[in-house]
């Protein structure tokens, strides 16, 4: 225990006359600085301001220098002598302040040696005389124990350290290291004592046991020593001077001891004792404690040594604690940064934040966290009840302000918290926007969970006249049932940090809703132009079927050849078109072009393709799919495609840089004339590499064909083989023709809810010598059809408007009928898992494809 007054109860303001008794109920206000009185193991003078005459002297004076005439209104000089006067004089005249006496050690006063302190104070000069055991110098001892901790750089270590050495320069039988907490009470953070006794170590202790007037004296006098709990009080006479003013002993090392307080340390055996004041940035962060149980009085030499070393102590503590401070903060800096990071590349950063709580219940001690975001909430640790986290957050909403709020008693400030105070009593509250709707919690526990008791909770300490509550087990669950329902405080760090963290995360979630913000709008302005595209695409199409059906044939093609074509160009449009739907996952450059300019082949040398295996992300996909889709129509329209001379030559390399440069050129069409105006297709043929891509583009219009020229840059683009690559031509389609479906005249039932559609699919079949084809558009009708007339085979379409035709499926699959699916969406059509593996004919309809698809079907049903 700590040496301090023990917990008292404050009923009047004023302070009470140095003559009123001092109880339980008076010791708050209770004079300590002017006791009256001193201690036994010194004397005292007080004399005038010029130090001619004794004004007071304590009444063993006399006995202890060796003087036999009374002392009051004597000179100085007579009775210290001339020389020790001059030594005196000059000492005084040093000191610049009261809070230091001057300190002469090993003076000759008569016949006697002693160490003196002398300071002026108020209207006195205070003389402290106290006999010169032979010890060895102050500044020696000091710089030994200085020398012992300078190079600590561990907070903890010091504290532990620092008891060990005191107790070894002192001999002292229990020094702690006692630290004051945010609400004023203190907990032993070290202790070394004798193996015999019981330990304090970890123990907390009221706030009330060390009064306010105490507190102010210790950042006056920083050194305080009890020679003897049970020692008399010596009285200083008179007790008022002339004026009715009593002596100031604030800065003296002799001054009495509180009665209480004495009482106290006897209770607990303790006889003397001695503490270091710890100051850091001008308040008391804590004592060095020390005691010893059987008298000691610390001789001046060891007591200057004492408080050297705390000074010390005291400067390199916070300088340590500092640096901690620095690194902790840089510590969080770099957390915050690496969630930097990840937020830019998660596009929910509420989410995140949730994904994240283990790792910001990092950035400062506490028992649980929580976080809401958007609405929604999630905990980690111990946190509040779900149904109490609305009204809690609603509350802080109020009383935050937008800024950093934290209390360490929720239910003193939210009574409705007091129904969780045993789970949750300390919250510090981060808002993470301005409304206050979006924030981070940290949470403590009740703190009289989280104490570890220190030494034995049986033992028993003797009651002294004054009551039990000077025991400091009964001092100690009376601070217990203070501080029920309240938390460790949060400190002037923990509130540094936490609004270094507000600052951090609230930049990171505007920077990114900013980025949200931008790329919506930039997705506003593609999804405009994709619009736009998707009508000019449709008319284009429309156009370009035109121009195929339209377009002059060879006088010596047959019908069947020339809708042959028709079919396979109208097809390929098709085949276009569903790369740019897929291009979800990029695709390789070459597919890209041959897909959409396969519909215009017309020869062999019509266009030719030369470049390496590039891979294309999906945006660069996407978007060179529209260019090429534009180029390759007005090539069809107006350019090198729309006469049967013309040829288009498209090449692509890799550039040192990584990007990928791509040159279409055409050749042999009509003679090309720079347009007056330049439209949608124009624009988007220009603008949408730089804009979506980041990239280059231009268009030159010469009179031997239109060139254009893009470069698509570094991440959309990456090489996939090595080496330049070997030119690629488009050839005319020599995939072999299937035979002729087998004349048994299978059985077949289209389920289709497109009229013309499935009327296109039935001539098909017709063609194909099947006559037995039954042609359902909805899931009703082709299950009646089913069991009126099981098929042998059957083609289903995917997608019926409102519904799929997955029942019919697994209707047929039930019967083992084989069957085929088609569907619009190509490769890229989600099946249910019991139905993967399943043949996708993709639509348009193309007839050799339906063909091939059911011949498998027979195939694969013969084989078994």
């Amino acid at each position: 225990m700590p040496s301090s007054p023990l917990r008292c109860n404050a009923l009047k303001v004023n302070f009470l006359s140095p003559t009123e008794p001092v109880n339980l109920d008076t010791c708050d206000r209770e004079p300590i600085h002017i006791p009256g009185s001193i201690q036994s193991h010194g004397c005292l003078l007080a004399c005038d301001i010029g130090l001619t005459t004794i004004e007071r002297a304590s009444e063993n004076a006399r006995t202890v220098l060796g003087y036999d005439a009374d002392l009051l209104g004597r000179d100085v000089g007579d009775v210290v002598g001339q020389q020790l006067l001059h030594d005196l004089r000059n000492a005084l005249a040093t000191v610049s302040t009261a809070s230091r006496p001057a300190l002469l050690l090993d003076m000759v006063c008569g016949e006697r040696v002693f160490d003196i302190a002398i300071h002026h104070h108020k209207s006195a000069v205070i003389v402290e005389f106290e006999q010169a055991p032979s010890i060895g110098q102050p500044l020696h001892i000091a710089r030994e124990m200085i020398g012992r901790i300078s190079d600590i750089t561990d907070v903890d270590r010091l504290v532990q350290r620092a008891g060990r050495i005191v107790a070894g320069a002192t001999g002292y039988d229990r020094v702690m290291i006692y630290r004051f907490e945010q609400d004023g009470s203190g907990k032993v953070v070290s202790e070394t004592k004798r193996a015999d006794l019981e330990s304090f170590l970890g123990q907390y202790f009221p706030a009330s046991d060390i009064p306010q007037q105490a507190r102010a004296l210790y950042l006056k006098n920083t050194i305080r020593v009890i020679a003897d709990a049970s020692g008399e009080r010596v009285p200083v006479n008179p007790l008022l001077d002339a004026s009715g003013e009593p002596l100031d002993l604030s800065f003296a090392h002799l001054r009495s001891v509180s009665p209480i307080h004495c009482e106290y340390l006897r209770n607990m055996g303790v006889a003397a004792s001695m503490s270091i004041s710890i100051i850091l940035d001008g308040a008391l962060w804590g004592l060095i404690a020390c005691h010893h149980y059987s008298p000691q009085a610390l001789p001046m030499a060891q007591r200057v040594a004492m408080e050297v070393f705390g000074e010390f102590f005291s400067l390199h503590l916070k300088s340590l604690k500092e640096r901690k401070r620095v690194a902790a903060v840089a510590g969080i800096r770099e957390a915050l940064d690496r969630f930097l990071i990840l937020s830019s590349h998660h596009e929910n950063v509420g989410e995140l934040l949730r994904q994240s709580l283990q790792e910001f219940a990092q950035l400062l001690p506490n028992d649980g966290i929580g976080v809401m975001f958007d609405g929604k909430w999630a905990g980690y640790g111990t946190t509040p009840p779900d149904e109490a986290v609305p009204h809690l957050l609603e509350f802080i909403r109020i009383i935050s302000e937008g800024r950093v709020w934290a209390t360490h008693a929720l239910s003193q400030k939210l009574p409705e918290a007091a129904s969780y105070s045993d789970r949750v009593s300390g919250v510090l509250a981060i808002p993470l926007s301005q409304t206050g709707s979006d924030c981070l919690l940290f949470f403590r526990k009740e703190l009289v969970q989280t104490l570890d008791w220190a030494g034995n909770p049986e033992k028993t300490y003797d009651t002294g006249p004054l009551g039990d509550r000077l025991t400091p087990r009964k001092s100690f669950a009376i601070w217990k049932e203070t501080v029920k329902a309240q938390a460790q405080a949060w400190t002037d760090a923990d509130r540094e940090i936490a609004d270094i963290a507000r600052i951090s995360i609230v930049e990171i979630v505007l920077r990114h809703n900013e980025l949200m913000a931008g790329e919506r709008r930039k997705s506003e302005v593609r999804q405009r132009m994709l619009n736009q595209e998707l009508s000019h695409r449709v008319k284009n199409i429309l156009a370009v079927i035109k121009s195929l059906v339209t377009s002059p044939q060879q006088h010596k093609s047959t019908l069947e050849d020339y809708v042959a074509t028709l079919q396979g160009r109208i097809e390929a449009l098709s085949v276009a078109h569903d790369q740019v739907v897929r291009g979800d996952g990029g695709g390789i450059l070459s597919d890209l072009l041959q897909a959409e300019l396969q519909p215009y082949r017309s020869k062999a040398s019509t266009v030719s393709l030369a470049g390496p295996a590039v891979w294309l992300d999906s945006r660069a996909f996407s978007v060179m799919a529209l260019v090429f889709h534009e180029l390759a129509t007005n090539a069809a329209k107006y350019g090198a495609l729309s006469v049967a001379s013309g040829t288009v030559d498209v090449s692509w390399s890799m550039a040192k840089n990584d990007a990928c440069e791509i040159c279409w050129r055409e050749h042999g069409g009509p003679v090309v004339h720079v347009p007056s105006r330049s439209g949608f297709g124009s624009a988007l043929i220009e603008r949408s590499v730089p804009y979506d891509l980041n990239g280059e583009s231009a268009i030159r219009f010469e009179a031997s064909g239109l060139e254009a020229t893009f470069k698509i840059p570094p991440p959309h683009v990456r090489l996939t083989a090595p080496g330049s690559g070997v030119a690629v031509r488009l050839e005319e389609d020599a995939s072999p023709r299937p035979k002729r479906l087998s004349a048994t005249d299978p059985s077949v039932l289209i389920v289709e809810d497109q009229i013309l559609i499935a009327l296109d699919l039935e001539a098909m079949l017709a063609d194909e010598g099947l006559s037995q084809v039954a042609t359902t558009s909805s899931v009703k009708q082709a299950m009646a059809q089913i069991e009126a007339s099981p098929p042998d085979f059957a083609i289903l379409d995917i997608n019926l408007g409102a519904t799929n035709s997955f029942a019919v499926a697994e209707e047929l699959k039930k019967r083992g009928t084989p069957f085929v699916f088609a569907t619009g969406y190509g490769e890229g059509a989600e099946l249910p898992e019991t139905l993967t593996g399943v043949p996708i004919v993709r639509k348009p309809y193309n007839r050799n494809a339906i063909v091939t698809a059911l011949s498998s079907l027979i195939e694969r049903r013969r084989s078994k």
